[in-house]
């Protein structure tokens, strides 16, 4: 029996201007490279993030701590969808819940989260018209 690992497969990137790199390249100083446990957790948090209903809450969540009866009430969707949600979030780490008397305020979990959020925001409103 070959106990051999497969092959892993690797994208080809594609660089505007003839650019050349490998991903170490576009990390901040510091992060030289990332693992291969790295970026599948890489993923998987953009994976989270791609459903609309969770990019909702963490839209929701931006200004600050809400407990999960108002998120729900705010987005129009169920307790235990938003509960759902939030448990998968707080898996991720993006976002914390601190408990106060009987209920539960979620929040961004930290400033990455938070500018990573605005950012992207900020993104999809500029003008981005071909020349």
């Amino acid at each position: 029996m070959n106990s051999s690992k497969p092959k892993a497969r690797h994208a080809k990137r594609y660089l505007p201007d003839g650019q050349g790199g490998s991903a170490a390249s576009v990390l901040p100083p510091g992060h030289s490279s990332l693992s291969q446990n790295e970026v599948a957790i890489l993923a998987e948090t953009f994976r989270l993030l791609g459903d609309p209903s969770r990019l909702r809450i963490l839209l929701t969540c931006l200004p600050g701590p809400m407990s999960v009866g108002d998120i729900a009430e705010n987005l129009d969707l169920s307790l235990s969808l938003v509960s759902h949600h939030l448990r998968l979030l707080r898996g991720a780490r993006l976002v914390r819940g601190e408990r106060q008397a009987k209920q539960i305020f979620y929040e961004i979990a930290d400033q990455h989260v938070s500018q990573v959020l605005q950012d992207m925001t900020t993104h999809i409103s500029e003008d981005h018209t071909d020349e």
